[in-house]
């Protein structure tokens, strides 16, 4: 069993067995894991949603949890629990090896009239998706030859709205080239308007990994990029992640993790590219 760490009581009671009680339903239903070096913050979280919800006690809101038809508490609880950190052109060496190692492979094997597909998971707040989309305006020739469609997902609904509304911080914006920056977005106050173009050229949807339901219609992508997701699940949370992405990617597609996430310890179904710009990962030809 877990050693649970002392810790200032946010409120509301909840005890070394709610919190467990929590964690494994969490689990469950999200795939995340919660440490117990993390039992503060995910204390904080509950009494704040408690205090919300004017169940008064974690009893009562667990209750509210589990049973609510329209899980929308769920929801609200999940999207406090995520962390969305990111920015603007994020590992950008990932970027330049899409458009100059992966993409002339995958063009290679197309025909004029199939899209190239690359999806983003987590779109957090969009940086990574929107960052897609203008490295390719920008740096990849061919990109007046093919449609390329680009869909970015997350569990977090307020963290999806954010990104539809592509309106960020100076901090998000701080790697982007001037010239970028002058051409695609606009001043608005103290933060950064993107454009519409970039904007229309990315689909946000909601979709929790841990639910087959939700994935089931993802399939023929040529590109995943998962990047600083893996690490907050456990291994058998990680293990389906892969497997739903090997379903996801057509023949001999590529996935993209972070920068400290590794699948060669996670799954045999993908081989190891190294190219020139990064290492990331391809999916075998063999079925499982």
């Amino acid at each position: 069993m877990s050693t649970l760490t002392p810790h200032p009581d946010p409120g509301h009671g909840i005890s070394n067995e709610d919190f467990l009680k929590f964690r494994e339903f969490f689990y469950r239903r999200t795939g995340i894991s919660f440490e117990a070096s993390k039992r503060y913050f995910v204390d904080k979280r509950l009494a704040e949603r408690i205090e919300a919800t004017a169940t008064g006690t974690f009893r009562g809101y667990f209750t509210l949890l589990r049973f609510q038809a329209s899980g929308e508490e769920l929801q609200l609880l999940t999207n406090s629990m995520t962390v969305n950190e990111t920015y603007f052109l994020r590992e950008e060496y990932q970027f330049q090896c899409l458009v100059d190692s992966i993409l002339p492979e995958i063009v290679k094997h197309k025909v004029d009239s199939d899209p190239i597909r690359i999806w983003c998971i987590p779109s957090s707040s969009g940086e990574e998706p929107y960052s897609i989309a203008m490295y390719l305006l920008e740096k990849w020739s061919q990109i007046n030859a093919w449609d390329v469609e680009i869909i970015s997902s997350d569990i977090d609904t307020s963290i999806l709205r954010r990104a539809r509304q592509a309106r960020y911080s100076s901090r998000s914006v701080q790697y982007v080239p001037a010239r970028w920056l002058a051409k695609y977005f606009k001043a608005a106050g103290d933060e950064y308007q993107l454009s519409d173009d970039v904007r229309q050229a990315v689909e946000f949807t909601r979709v929790n990994l841990a639910e087959p339901a939700d994935t089931i219609k993802y399939r023929n992508f040529d590109v995943i990029f998962c990047r600083n997701l893996l690490i907050y699940f456990d291994d058998l949370s990680r293990k389906n992640a892969t497997d739903t992405f090997y379903e996801a990617l057509n023949p001999a597609g590529y996935i993209c993790l972070g920068h400290s996430e590794s699948m060669s310890r996670i799954s045999s179904l993908f081989k190891v590219r190294k190219f020139p710009e990064a290492i990331v990962y391809q999916k075998t030809r063999e079925a499982k």
